[in-house]
């Protein structure tokens, strides 16, 4: 079950891969989204050498959150954004549900602080105005997978 969107691949020269985490709260699936200046995301970042897309978003997730404490309820199922950066970068995204109550943005030793300013739990209806469109998409798909509803063509 992957979604990938329609696009050329020629152009892509950079990927990055991350995890959409979720959480099932009181007033449903929350999803953890990352600030980085006005911008909101999921935990996503580059391919270390030796590294596969899973593995990345996987460390990418514990360096960014702290977050080890990963279920891939729905199996390994991943989508692909549009690309961005003028057309030459795409990020993957896995779904995992996370039971995990402590959440930090550690420093990266390379930046000397944070990489991201803030996070949040929002569920669907809080988080949807303030991603891109192109997070918008990737977290429709997540919700479709997270509600059981059928994909479109």
């Amino acid at each position: 079950m992957q979604k990938k969107p329609p696009r050329s691949t020629d152009q892509i020269t950079d990927i990055s891969s991350g995890i959409i985490v979720v959480k099932n709260q009181v007033d449903g699936w929350n999803f953890l989204l990352l600030q980085s200046f006005d911008y909101w995301d999921f935990p996503k970042g580059g391919v270390e050498s030796g590294e596969n897309l899973f593995e990345t978003a996987i460390r990418e997730v514990k360096e960014e959150t702290t977050i080890t404490d990963l279920h891939f309820n729905w199996g390994y199922c991943y989508t692909e954004c549009e690309p961005y950066k003028d057309g030459h970068k795409i990020a993957r995204y896995y779904l995992a549900e996370t039971h995990q109550e402590e959440i930090a943005l550690p420093i990266n030793p390379e930046l000397g602080r944070a990489e991201h300013e803030a996070y949040r739990w929002m569920n669907y209806q809080e988080a949807y105005p303030h991603l891109s469109a192109r997070v918008r998409n990737v977290m429709t798909w997540a919700r479709g997978i997270l509600e059981g509803i059928p994909e479109s063509d």
